[in-house]
C-alpha cells in the first residue's frame, strides 16, 4: 500500500508537469503577441513616414523577404486598415494611426497579464518543486515526512 508520502509525491509530480504546461503555453501565447506587437510597430512607424509624403510621390513597399517594389503614392490621406475576420476599411492617416495606437495598448495590457501569470506558475512551480524535494529526500532516507 502507497503511503501518504508517496501519494503526495505522485500528485506533486502530476501537479508540476501541469504547471511545466501551462508555463509552455504562457510562454507561447507571450511569443505570438510580441511578434503581433513587432508587427504592428512597423506598420505604425510606416504611417508616421507617409505624413510627410505628397501625392504622386515614390515610395518603397515591401513585399516579404527584405524585398521592395517602387509604388506611387496615390492618396496619402488614405489607408486600408484590417479589421479581422478578413474585413478591411479606408480609413483617414489619422484614423489608421489611432486603431494602430490602441491594438498596441491592447496587446501591450494581455502581454503584461501573461507575463503575471508566468510569474505566478513559476512560483507555484518552484514550491510544488521544493515540496517534492523535500519528500523525495525523506522517502529515501526511509524516515516519515513532515511538512516541509
Amino acid at each position: 500500500m502507497e503511503s501518504r508520502e508517496e501519494q503526495e509525491l505522485r500528485s506533486l509530480g502530476v501537479q508540476l508537469r501541469i504547471h511545466e504546461q501551462n508555463a509552455e503555453n504562457i510562454q507561447t501565447n507571450m511569443n505570438m503577441i510580441n511578434s503581433i506587437i513587432a508587427d504592428l510597430s512597423y506598420a505604425s512607424m510606416a504611417l508616421e513616414g507617409l505624413e510627410a509624403e505628397k501625392e504622386n510621390s515614390e515610395i518603397l513597399v515591401t513585399v516579404g523577404g527584405n524585398s521592395y517594389i517602387r509604388a506611387k503614392l496615390v492618396s496619402p490621406d488614405k489607408v486600408i486598415v484590417g479589421m479581422g475576420a478578413g474585413v478591411s476599411v479606408e480609413k483617414t492617416l489619422p484614423e489608421a494611426k489611432e486603431i494602430l495606437k490602441k491594438r498596441l495598448e491592447n496587446l501591450d495590457k494581455n502581454r503584461q497579464m501573461l507575463q503575471q501569470q508566468f510569474a505566478q506558475v513559476a512560483q507555484r512551480m518552484n514550491d510544488d518543486r521544493e515540496r517534492f524535494e523535500g519528500l523525495l529526500g525523506k522517502l529515501r532516507e526511509g524516515k516519515p515526512a513532515k511538512d516541509v
